[in-house]
């Protein structure tokens, strides 16, 4: 299915709630964005829980990603660029009667963030292994560092070829190999470039989420790896602190316990989600 964005139609896959299950109130919907070379397919192992749950799922591409087209200016694709075209499909959401959690996982979180800041009108905000500001310095920044210039000189092809010559994907099943590499294959060269230099350069605007959440009385939750190699746990802890948020790391999971844990995930997730929907009811 497709979603109407300000920046054109972005794909999705949604699920209905089962309503059996539903906690009250309006309709609940947990819209999820992914992070940076992901789509709305690294969602799949939550999606059905969700539903079950008595929340229905919206997961997106963002612009510019795997089956969604997006504009051929770097500097659109800045959480600060995106997070306005984020708040207006939530808003969408919301004038349809939906009760809107907001989930962001890694450069998707630091678009949530910016929706919020936007105006989006959410019932919760969960930021998943995605930090205060830029990526710090680690593996994954140095990539970013390492694969920029070959991108922008050579192109997406010569990219997949060096991940596969690092043995990047060794360990994984060769259905998901095919569709990592298909995505990365069909996103926007804009998008990578634009997306991996704000990982780089983004600000650390937790002050201002701090002083947004409190007046509108968002809850969040801060969830990330317990083994996250992107930001640092603690870091990310902290976060959630100055947040007043709830946080949790899920175990056996590294930087997508979505994929890796989905299950643990979920035990945090849903629970979570479900009070913070009880509590929105009015007595």
């Amino acid at each position: 299915m497709t979603v109407a964005s300000s920046l054109g139609p972005l794909r999705a896959l949604r699920a209905d709630p089962v309503e059996e299950a539903a906690a009250g109130g309006a309709p609940a919907l947990a819209v999820m964005v992914p992070g940076y070379s992901g789509s709305k397919e690294d969602f799949a192992p939550l999606i059905d829980a969700v539903a079950e749950g008595g929340i229905g799922v919206l997961a997106l591409d963002l612009p510019g990603q795997y089956e969604s087209p997006g504009p051929d200016t770097e500097a659109e694709y800045r959480p600060a660029a995106l997070g306005p075209v984020l708040a207006g499909i939530v808003a969408d959401e919301a004038a349809a009667g939906r009760r809107v959690l907001l989930l962001g996982h890694s450069f998707g979180g630091l678009v949530a963030r910016a929706a919020v800041l936007a105006g989006a009108p959410v019932s919760g905000l969960t930021l998943m292994d995605s930090g205060p500001g830029e990526l710090p310095m680690g593996r994954r920044r140095t990539q970013l560092d390492v694969l920029e210039p070959v991108l922008r000189r050579r192109g997406i092809d010569a990219v997949i070829a060096l991940r596969e010559a690092a043995g990047e994907w060794s360990a994984t099943a060769p259905p998901v190999v095919d569709l990592l590499r298909e995505r990365l294959r069909r996103s926007t060269v804009a998008g990578l470039l634009g997306m991996g230099d704000a990982l780089r350069a983004e600000p650390d605007r937790t002050a201002e989420l701090v002083a947004t959440v409190r007046a509108r009385r968002i809850p969040c939750l801060v969830v990330c790896g317990l083994d996250d190699d992107a930001w640092p746990v603690s870091m990310q802890r902290t976060m959630a602190d100055r947040l007043e948020a709830e946080f949790a790391a899920v175990p056996g999971a590294v930087h997508a316990p979505n994929v890796e844990n989905p299950a643990a995930l979920l035990d945090v997730l849903v629970p979570t989600w479900r009070t913070w929907l009880r509590d929105d009811v009015p007595v």
